[in-house]
């Protein structure tokens, strides 16, 4: 899979001051370590930064790009941000994101254009968030059509179908799942790659049950699927069940997303783990703090 460090965000404590005070040493750790860790991509979440987006983004990319060979993400709302980032960056950038919404189209599609970036389009549409897997499929049409107008190839394209947290939306967890098993696995938006904010999935939940829901649902869509995701730099666990380092866990998450019976008593505890968390991702069993001990 192709990995997306995520950790570089305005919204950490930490690496959010350090963008905030321009201070390059703080940033340029960090870029190592994500590229040490084996990311391919170092996302660059500077927030909308308002009138200091262009200064901000374009000085950011430099710190980066002078440390660690890695292409960025450009992730922020800011549109002229985003201009400011591409004429810096060193080979092909990611434009993180461009959602299905005309506005924003507008103002960006031109810009993967004239850079050659890659860009993740996000199936968020002009009513928000979409309800199922199928204004999924509508909305990433509404992307490859919009892109193919302006000559951009399909490759250049990363479909993000949208994580939601499974502790205020189960039924999305669904639906993304679903999205990628009836749309995207079944060739319908060929050309096309994937990815997801991998982290969504358990954002809410207790801390020392997040890194199962990840790992479990990375398991179950990569099957189907996604290409890539934007995951915590440091998950060093989750980046092996990225790279298939434990194929006995996802065959066991798999019989579950093929309805087959499973032996609990026959499971060690671990094993059991990743068998429930499945069954909560699958809808399968109501989603608690506590469904790990039922």
């Amino acid at each position: 899979m192709i990995l997306i460090g995520e950790n570089m965000n305005i919204m950490s404590i930490k690496y959010g001051k350090a963008m905030k005070e321009k201070d390059a040493k703080v940033i340029q750790e960090l870029a190592v370590q994500e590229q040490e860790a084996g990311m391919d991509y170092v996302d660059l979440n500077i927030g909308p930064a308002g009138r200091i987006g262009e200064e901000l983004m374009e000085w950011i990319v430099k710190t980066v790009q002078e440390v660690v060979d890695l292409p960025c993400a450009l992730d922020t709302s800011n549109v002229g941000a985003i201009k400011a980032g591409l004429k810096v960056h060193k080979g092909r950038a990611l434009i993180n994101s461009i959602s299905a919404r005309e506005d924003r189209m507008e103002a960006l599609l031109p810009l993967a254009k004239e850079f050659d970036a890659d860009f993740v389009g996000l199936l968020w549409g002009p009513e928000g968030m979409p309800r199922d897997e199928h204004e999924r499929g509508a909305l990433a049409e509404v992307v490859r059509t919009s892109a193919a107008a302006l000559g951009i190839p399909m490759e250049r394209i990363f479909l993000d179908p949208i994580v939601t947290p499974v502790n205020v939306q189960q039924n999305q967890v669904m639906a993304l799942y679903t999205f990628m098993t009836d749309y995207y696995s079944a060739g319908v938006f060929e050309g096309c790659t994937t990815t997801c904010g991998l982290s969504n999935v358990s954002n809410g939940p207790p801390e020392h049950l997040r890194p199962i829901l990840n790992q479990t649902y990375l398991i179950m869509i990569k099957r189907n699927g996604m290409a890539s995701a934007i995951v915590d730099v440091f998950d060093t666990e989750l980046h092996k069940f990225a790279r298939g380092e434990h194929p006995e866990i996802e065959q066991l998450v798999y019989k579950v997303c093929d309805g087959e019976d499973i032996d609990m008593s026959s499971l060690s505890k671990e094993e059991g783990d990743y068998v429930k968390t499945a069954r909560v991702l699958l809808g399968q069993s109501l989603y608690s703090d506590s469904w790990l001990e039922l």
